[in-house]
């Protein structure tokens, strides 16, 4: 297996963003993405879960 390196960082307010080699799978196992950065929901708001949409800037979360 070939080493990976994600790093992963808390957008204060916001969501997490996450670069470098990594898989993203749902919860079916089935891998959708593997390209970065992006960025991950952490308000639980976003209509487009795990990712982020932008609606903590309207839902007031902070964290």
């Amino acid at each position: 297996m070939s080493a990976r390196k994600a790093i992963f960082k808390v957008i204060p307010n916001g969501p997490l963003e996450i670069t470098g080699t990594f898989t993203v799978l749902d919860s079916g196992g089935k891998e959708i993405s593997n390209k970065g950065p992006v960025y991950l929901c952490r308000c639980g708001g976003s209509g487009n879960k795990p990712f982020c949409d932008g609606t903590h800037s309207r839902n007031g979360f902070t964290g």
